[in-house]
């Protein structure tokens, strides 16, 4: 299974943070779920927008990514 983005951070920071207080967890943990359902939705939406797009062949997913979200 491929890895998002938002895992492959959440690993990275694992290996990297030594040690992070117990009280601040929670909030992490919301920080978390939140970027997943929003990285989720986008993935969604960039598969649907591709179906509307393909009357559109000159637009490369580079010029898309950079329409919507900027460089």
């Amino acid at each position: 299974m491929k890895q998002t983005a938002v895992e492959w951070l959440i690993g990275d920071l694992n290996q990297k943070i030594d040690f992070i207080p117990m009280d601040k967890w929670d909030m992490i943990r919301d920080i978390i779920q939140q970027a997943k359902a929003m990285e989720k939705e986008q993935i969604e939406k960039a598969y649907n927008e591709s179906w509307r797009l393909r009357d559109k062949p000159y637009l490369t997913a580079l010029q898309y990514y950079n329409e919507t979200y900027g460089n």
